[in-house]
């Protein structure tokens, strides 16, 4: 029988009850986010032992110790949007040194899942037709010279300045600018260039001028969807009152 991943006592429990409920493998798989191959595992084992627990299996010990992994989830459960690479620099300066993948796999562990893979599973098997009516809107920084990070280059001693291992820069810096965009499956909607730090008043004023024209123009009709991250400039109220009105607005 092919190895799973581990899961957390939570999930394994909550398979079984719906498993007792009657559901089929891929019912249960889809509404936990699980493969049907790890819920059968998982019944498996529970109907030959009676309990649904991890067993002991082969391979290289865990990287992170039980208290860094209570240390890790506390900082996720405490801050959501915490990254991986926040919790990896965490654990380095604690002793331990691990992967971003490492990572990745104790939070699975732990019954936790990104919100991203969450939403990609939750909408996979939507129609064509649904996607077309959503509207997509975020913000880029788009840099006028160069690229505004570190880069690696692998030379040999006493090459560091030839030409081909250089990136050439500018004084005082290239600079960038950050725009708002939105887009569509029928297309792009207005670019908005955005001065100084955006709030959610000057976030609300952009939408104003450009969200509703941009919707208007690609005919997106009754029913649009507006989608943009959990910023909470995204998120205030204020700005949920704004979106309301202009989706009533081509009703």
């Amino acid at each position: 029988m092919t190895k799973t991943r581990v899961l957390c006592k939570d999930i394994r429990d909550k398979i079984v009850d719906l498993h007792k409920a009657g559901m089929g493998y891929r019912t249960i798989g889809k509404q936990l986010g699980e493969k049907a191959t790890t819920v059968g595992a998982i019944i498996r084992t529970w109907k030959k032992f009676k309990m649904a627990v991890n067993l002991p299996r082969s391979g290289a010990p865990c990287k992170i110790s039980p208290h860094g992994a209570s240390m890790i989830m506390r900082k996720v459960r405490d801050q959501a949007r915490t990254t991986r690479q926040d919790l990896v620099n965490d654990l380095k300066r604690a002793g331990t040194t691990v992967s971003k993948k490492t990572i990745s796999n104790t939070l699975c562990r732990h019954g936790l899942k990104s919100i991203r893979l969450k939403f990609a599973n939750d909408h996979l098997d939507d129609p064509e037709e649904e996607w077309e009516k959503v509207m997509w809107s975020d913000e880029t920084k788009i840099e006028l010279f160069g690229l505004n990070s570190t880069r690696c280059v692998w030379r040999k001693k006493k090459d560091e300045y030839n030409p081909k291992n250089t990136i050439p820069s500018v004084k005082h810096g290239g600079g960038n600018i950050i725009i708002l965009e939105c887009i569509s499956a029928k297309g792009t909607g207005r670019l908005h260039r955005i001065e100084g730090r955006m709030d959610g008043a000057m976030y609300r004023e952009i939408l104003a001028n450009n969200l509703l024209p941009s919707v208007r123009a690609l005919k997106m009709g009754r029913g649009w969807v507006f989608q943009h991250d959990n910023d909470p400039k995204h998120t205030a109220r204020a700005t949920k009152e704004l979106c309301i009105k202009y989706l009533f607005s081509l009703q």
